[in-house]
């Protein structure tokens, strides 16, 4: 496969997975074709290298927790006119492995090698563990 790379956000006001996919559920509605969106203000310099099969990875309460695929950039203007990109996204959402995030602004790139894994197909409906204790866990190398 070609090169690639994904972004990493912070899902800013949901404190769960569930949660952003509730958000995103309704969000979407909105638009024709049902897809959900994160607009912002910047244009990824790198999108083609997004679009050959890169994913958004979301941090929750300060951990990557979920990823969610890129499926195209659409450009939109708000009503001040000004020119944004609108990141439009599968509908799934896959949780990873947790992998801790400091708090940023804006989006990040994350490159292939340094994004955490999905979780096996099995796991991907257990609780995840409380935020303190994986915190905790990855601060002594244990996840």
């Amino acid at each position: 496969m070609d090169k690639y790379i994904n972004l990493v956000k912070l899902s800013v006001g949901t404190e769960t997975v569930e949660g952003l996919e509730a958000w995103q559920a309704g969000y979407r509605r909105q638009f024709a074709d049902g897809l959900p969106r994160h607009v912002t203000r910047m244009w990824p310099k790198r999108s083609e290298e997004i679009l050959n099969g890169g994913s958004i990875f979301w941090v929750i309460k300060g951990q990557i927790q979920c990823r969610q695929k890129i499926l195209r950039l659409d450009e939109v203007s708000g009503i001040d006119g000004v020119r944004r990109c609108a990141i439009v996204l599968d509908k799934e959402l896959h949780r990873t492995n947790l992998a801790m995030r400091r708090p940023f602004q804006g989006w990040r790139y994350l490159k292939v090698e340094d994004s955490p894994a999905d979780l096996p197909a099995g796991r991907s409906a257990e609780k995840p563990l409380p935020t303190e204790l994986s915190q905790a866990l990855a601060e002594i190398g244990v996840l």
